[in-house]
C-alpha cells in the first residue's frame, strides 16, 4: 500500500496483523507467508535413503520439519580394497594374504552377492629422515633383515577392484616387502589417495566401499613432513601417475580433518587391521574419523577373514546422519528414532540395525534471518557410508509476493536479526528485476561495498543500519556522526559536531579534532604580524615549521633560505654603521636585536704566541714517545740474551716430596766440536732409586 508509510517509519511495515490493521493497513494488503515443505513423489531413484529431494520455503524465525528414512539393504554389492603396509616388519602378514582371497570370498558370499577385491601398498615418504639415503641402502632398505626388498615408496596402486580372485592372489604373490627408518609409516598419505582416485581404484557408485588398512605401526600426521623440509600442505587431490603417488616428496601428510572429509565425501568406510601394541593408537582416532572401525589381528594374520566379515557387519549395522554444505543462518536439528525404540541425535545414530529395518530421522530446519545474497540454497543430508543422499532446497521468504494489485509491493523486514541490521521495503518499487541490477545502484563506486557496508540495498535504495553509536546516513550510508577523531576521550574534543566523518567545530575552535582555540593563534605571530614567520602553521598556539630549513619558536631562523641576507641587510647596516643617527639606532634596537648575534670581537686567527706554544707541546710529546720506544726495545733484547745463557748452564734438579726416592743421574762428557757447526747432543735424564748404582755409558 503506497500511502501506508506516509506517517510511519520504515520499520512500521512489519508488525502483528492486529497492530497493522489498527494503523490503517487493510487486510488485503497484509501478507503472512507460511512454511511449505514439498517432497516430489515422482522420479525417486534412491533405494536406501528416502526422500532423495526436499524443497523447503521458510520465513525468518520459522521452522520446517520432515522425516527421512534409511534402510540398509541385504546382500548389497561390496568393494573391498586392501591397503597394506609393506615395511619389513609386516613380512609374515603379507604371506598370509596369499590365502585370503578364496576363503574371504566364500564368507562374503553370505552377506553380498557382488564382491570385488583390490590391492595397494605403502611405506613412507622417500626422503631423509624417513628412509636411509646411504648409497648401499637406497635400493634395499632391508639389509638389516638379510632380505631382498623393493625400493621404498609412498603409495603404489597394484590391482584395481576385480571379482577375479585368482588375479588378486597373483598380485599378492608378486608383492615384495620394503623398509624405512622411523617407526611411523605413511598410511594416511596412501589412504587419501585410495579414497580420491576413484577411477584408478575402480570404486563403484552402487557398492558399499570398504578400505582395509593393514599395519603394525602408527601413521605420520600433518606437520610431521617438516622434518624433511616438506612444507606444502596436501591439496586433497589425486596424484597417481602410472599407479604411483608422485607427490610424496613435495606435499605434507594430510590432516585428520582433511582425511575424514575425503573419506565421507567418497562414501568410504575404513577398517584398521592392526597388529601389536599400536592398536589402541588407532582406536583413539575412531571418534575423529566417522565410519571407521579398528580390529586387532593375530600373529601372521590368522583371524584376518573373520575380522573383515565382523567389521563389515558392524559398519552396515550403524546408521548415522551428517549435514554437508552447511548454510549460514540455517540451523539443522536431526533426531534418530531407532528400531529398538530409542531416540538419539543424528550424529550418534542407531546401532545394531538389521537388514531391511528402517531408521527414521526427524529433520527440523530453522532460519534465523534473511541472507543478503538471497536466492535459493541447498544442504545435503548424508548417511555415513551410504552412497545415497538427500538434497534439501531452501527458499527464504524475505520479499513480498507480487499480488494482483499494482500497489501490493512490499519487502519483509528482518526484525529477528541479532546483529542489529534492518532491511525495509521501498515505497513504490519492490520488484526484483535482475536485468537492472538494483544492487549496483547502491554502490558509491564499483569497487566499494553495497551501501558502504553500513546498510541494506532494497530495489536500488540504501536503508542504513541503526546503531547505538550514533546515526548512519547518506545516499550510500557513507556518512555517520560517530566516526570522527577523539581528543582526550571526547568526540571532536567536545567542541564540535561530527558530520560525514569530519569534525565541524563550534565558533572559536579549530583543528581536525576541534582541540584548538582561535585565541591561541596570537602566540604564533612575529613582530611583522606573520604567522610562524611565513614558514609554518600554528597548531594550538605552537608553530610547526613546514620549511625544513627553518627553526625557532616562530620558525624565525632560516640561515640557508634564499632571502635571508636581503631580509637582514638593514639590521647589519644598523649595527655596523658608525655614523648612524640616534633615531636609526633606536629602530635597530627594537627590530633587529633578537635576530642577530655578533661574534666579531673574537679573532679568527691564532696569534704568534699561540703558534709557539703549540709547537713546544708537540715537540715534547714526540720526544717522550720516542724515548719510551727505545727503552722498550732495549729491554726486549736484554731479556733474549738472558734466556740463551740460562739454557747453556747445568740444570739443578730439586726433589719434591713426591720424588724424594728418586734422583736424576748426572753424567759428564767432554765433547770437542767446531764452532762453525756445533754437534747436537740429546741427553736423557732418567730417575733412579737411591739404592741403585750410578752408571754412565757413552
Amino acid at each position: 500500500k503506497q500511502d501506508f508509510m506516509a506517517d510511519a517509519t520504515q520499520k512500521g511495515r512489519c508488525d502483528t496483523v492486529l497492530n497493522l490493521m489498527k494503523r490503517g493497513c487493510q487486510a488485503d494488503f497484509i501478507e503472512n507467508p507460511t512454511v511449505h515443505v514439498t517432497i516430489p513423489s515422482d522420479h525417486e531413484t534412491n533405494t536406501q535413503v528416502t526422500p532423495g529431494k526436499v524443497s523447503v520455503q521458510l520465513r525468518p524465525g520459522s521452522e520446517a520439519n520432515f522425516m527421512l528414512k534409511v534402510r540398509p539393504l541385504e546382500k548389497y554389492p561390496v568393494d573391498l580394497y586392501y591397503l597394506v603396509d609393506v615395511s619389513a616388519s609386516m613380512h609374515n602378514n603379507i604371506e598370509k594374504l596369499n590365502s585370503v582371497g578364496f576363503a574371504l570370498s566364500k564368507k562374503m558370499a553370505n552377506i553380498s552377492l557382488d564382491f570385488r577385491l583390490g590391492f595397494g601398498s605403502y611405506v613412507d615418504k622417500t626422503v631423509s629422515p624417513y628412509i636411509s639415503i646411504h648409497p648401499g641402502r637406497i635400493h634395499n632398505q632391508c639389509s638389516d633383515y638379510n632380505l631382498d626388498c623393493m625400493p621404498p615408496h609412498g603409495y603404489i596402486h597394484v590391482l584395481s577392484l576385480t571379482d577375479n580372485i585368482a588375479e588378486f592372489r597373483t598380485a599378492v604373490n608378486k608383492q615384495k616387502i620394503s623398509g624405512n627408518i622411523d617407526t611411523p609409516e605413511g598410511g594416511f598419505d596412501a589412504m587419501l589417495q585410495a579414497a580420491v582416485c576413484q577411477s584408478h581404484i575402480g570404486w563403484r557408485k552402487e557398492a558399499k566401499r570398504l578400505l582395509l588398512v593393514m599395519t603394525d605401526q602408527t601413521s605420520h600426521l600433518a606437520l610431521d613432513s617438516k622434518l624433511a623440509g616438506i612444507v606444502i600442505p596436501h591439496d586433497g587431490n589425486c596424484h597417481l601417475k602410472d599407479n604411483v603417488y608422485v607427490k610424496a616428496t613435495s606435499m605434507e601428510h594430510p590432516s585428520l580433518g582433511q582425511l575424514s572429509e575425503k573419506l565421507i565425501d567418497n562414501n568410504i568406510n575404513v577398517i584398521f587391521a592392526v597388529q601389536g601394541s599400536q592398536f589402541h593408537w588407532y582406536k583413539d582416532l575412531l571418534p575423529l574419523l566417522p565410519g571407521t572401525v579398528a580390529r586387532q589381528i593375530e600373529s601372521q594374520a590368522a583371524n584376518l577373514n573373520d575380522l573383515v566379515v565382523e567389521a563389515y557387519q558392524k559398519l552396515i549395522s550403524e546408521v548415522k546422519i551428517q549435514v554437508d554444505n552447511q548454510i549460514h543462518g540455517l540451523h539443522f536439528n536431526v533426531t534418530a528414532f531407532c528400531p529398538d525404540g530409542s531416540k538419539k541425535s543424528g550424529m550418534e545414530g542407531c546401532k545394531n540395525v538389521a537388514y531391511n529395518e528402517e531408521v527414521l530421522f526427524n529433520v527440523s530446519v530453522t532460519i534465523k534471518g534473511c541472507d543478503a545474497s538471497g536466492g535459493r540454497k541447498y544442504a545435503i543430508l548424508k548417511p555415513i557410508g551410504f552412497n545415497e543422499t538427500t538434497i534439501i532446497n531452501v527458499q527464504e521468504s524475505c520479499a513480498c509476493q507480487h499480488g494482483d494489485s499494482a500497489t501490493h509491493k512490499r519487502v519483509w523486514a528482518d526484525e529477528t536479526s541479532s546483529d542489529g541490521k534492518e532491511s525495509h521495503c521501498g515505497d513504490n518499487n519492490c520488484s526484483s528485476n535482475k536485468d537492472t541490477l538494483p544492487n549496483e545502484r547502491c554502490r558509491r563506486h564499483w569497487d566499494q561495498p553495497i551501501c558502504s557496508g553500513q546498510g541494506d540495498c532494497i530495489d536500488g535504495t540504501c536503508f542504513c543500519y541503526k546503531t547505538k553509536l550514533g546515526k548512519v546516513y547518506g545516499k550510500y550510508c557513507e556518512m555517520d556522526d560517530f566516526s570522527c577523531p577523539y581528543h582526550k576521550g571526547n568526540l571532536c574534543s567536545g567542541n564540535g559536531e561530527c558530520e560525514a566523518g569530519r569534525c565541524k567545530c563550534f565558533a572559536g575552535w579549530e583543528g581536525d579534532r576541534c582541540q584548538c582555540s582561535l585565541q591561541s593563534a596570537k602566540h604564533c605571530l612575529n613582530s611583522k604580524g606573520q604567522i610562524c614567520s611565513g614558514r609554518g602553521k600554528c597548531v594550538c598556539g605552537r608553530c610547526e615549521c613546514t620549511d625544513p630549513r627553518s627553526f625557532g619558536h616562530l620558525c624565525e631562523y632560516c640561515p640557508t633560505c634564499n632571502k635571508a641576507c636581503e631580509e637582514n641587510w638593514n639590521c647589519v647596516q644598523c649595527h655596523h654603521s658608525k655614523n648612524a643617527s640616534q633615531a636609526k639606532l633606536d629602530q635597530c634596537t627594537t627590530s633587529c636585536t633578537y635576530l642577530l648575534h655578533y661574534i666579531d670581537q673574537t679573532s679568527e686567527c691564532f696569534s704568534g704566541r699561540s703558534y709557539f706554544r703549540v709547537f713546544s707541546i708537540i715537540f715534547i710529546v714526540t720526544f717522550l714517545i720516542g724515548l719510551l720506544v727505545v727503552l722498550i726495545i732495549r729491554q726486549i733484547i736484554l731479556q733474549g740474551n738472558s734466556n740463551k745463557v740460562k739454557s747453556s748452564a747445568d740444570y739443578r734438579v730439586s726433589a719434591t716430596k713426591k720424588d724424594k726416592m728418586f734422583l736424576p743421574t748426572v753424567c759428564t762428557r767432554t765433547v770437542t766440536y767446531r764452532r762453525d757447526k756445533p754437534e747436537e747432543i740429546n741427553i736423557d735424564i732418567s730417575k733412579l732409586r737411591l739404592n741403585e748404582t750410578f752408571k754412565c755409558e757413552f
